[in-house]
């Protein structure tokens, strides 16, 4: 048996016995390579395995964690929030990373919007991280006919509770698809994924007060992250 599969074999084998629990930090690729005299390409192909048989989950920054349910969230969609406040009764410590924020004039979104060609938008590309670990990547659009204090507004923290604070536009409903998508090489690079994993493409209209659009967001949700969860009355 090749030497990635023997210790292939034998994480599995700590992970199924429970001697790594759930959110066990596997070592750093080199640091494990260098520890059992093998090459890094090696430890790579063992762990890439191992996550494979969906035992381990890629952390961004932290490397390989074991996996286990904790680690899987369950938003529910009850009501109408924001990434920050999501993470948050998550109990997780919500941060976000601006890519892209410019001012646009954009014919295809403008016309979701139900506005002429020529308005002026607000985009805005974000990573969106729980715990320092990349969760999403969204890239939204805003209309500054409503909300023109975004324009220049500090926007590293949540936008609806800005929108509410200093535009008095909260959202207040919203219309919601969600769908599967491969990501792309740049989000797996994103998200630490040494492989595309399937994600959750959530697209989103979001209406402030008198029924007025204020929002258009496509946001990328990893798929070994996320599971939604629905409560339906009959």
């Amino acid at each position: 048996m090749p030497m990635y599969q023997q210790l292939e074999e034998q994480i599995c084998s700590l992970i199924e016995t429970g001697t790594l629990p759930p959110g066990t930090v596997l070592p750093a690729e080199r640091q494990l390579a260098e520890s059992l005299g093998v090459s890094r390409v090696t430890i790579q192909r063992a762990y890439a395995a191992t996550r494979q048989r969906q035992l381990l989950t890629a952390q961004g920054r932290k490397g390989f964690v074991v996996r286990g349910r904790e680690h899987q969230i369950h938003p529910g969609m009850d009501r109408l929030k924001g990434f920050t406040e999501e993470m948050r009764e998550l109990g997780k410590i919500p941060s976000s990373r601006i890519l892209e924020r410019e001012i646009v004039q954009d014919r295809s979104i403008s016309s979701i919007f139900g506005l002429p060609s020529t308005a002026r938008l607000l985009k805005l590309t974000r990573v969106r991280y729980g715990d320092e670990v990349p969760m999403s990547r969204e890239v939204a659009w805003y209309n500054l006919a409503l909300a023109p204090a975004l324009e220049a507004g500090d926007l590293s923290g949540s936008v609806y509770a800005f929108l509410a604070e200093h535009c008095g536009a909260r959202p207040v409903s919203c219309d919601q698809t969600i769908e599967a998508t491969t990501p792309t090489q740049q989000e797996c690079e994103l998200f630490a994924f040494d492989e595309p994993v399937p994600c959750l493409l959530i697209k989103r209209h979001t209406y402030a007060q008198g029924s007025l659009m204020i929002e258009y967001v496509e946001g990328l949700f990893r798929g070994d992250m996320y599971s939604y969860r629905l409560k339906l009355n009959g």
